[in-house]
């Protein structure tokens, strides 16, 4: 297990993720939610227990949306820049979706699955297993 850095874009909001070594990768996620929440083709994520993500510096806003199942998904972002952090999507219990990307070390990993493939944009190349939606539980 390894524990990363995070930080948002002004610095405001710092915390820190412990990955085990087999989630020390990308799930990138093509969904449209996260297309509308980082202003790009998809987001990197890594979906970790509850007790992995640790806030050490300032308090997280939130905001709630219902996902494809109609479960709520509670957004925490920096309330100065609005760097989203992690979200918690309730149908998955108490498991939390952090950024990967926003980790120190975070542009080295490399991507391990794509989900929501069925709406990624025409021209992206898939560059890990793809799944239309989630993978089967």
């Amino acid at each position: 297990m390894s524990t990363y850095n995070g930080r948002c874009h002004c610095g405001q909001t710092e915390w820190t993720v412990k990955l085990e070594k087999e989630q020390q990768n990308h799930i990138l996620c093509h969904c449209n939610a996260c297309k509308l929440l980082g202003g790009g083709a998809f987001t990197l994520n890594q979906i970790v227990p509850k007790e992995a993500i640790k806030v050490t510096k300032g308090s997280p806003k939130t905001y709630t949306y219902y996902g494809d199942s109609g479960k709520p998904v509670h957004c925490y972002y920096c309330p100065n820049c609005t760097t989203h952090i992690y979200h918690h999507q309730t149908v998955m219990g108490d498991n939390l979706v952090a950024r990967t990307v926003l980790l120190d070390g975070g542009q080295k990993l490399n991507p391990a699955a794509e989900i929501y493939g069925k709406v990624r944009l025409p021209w992206e190349k898939e560059v890990a297993k793809t799944f239309e939606t989630t993978p089967p539980s």
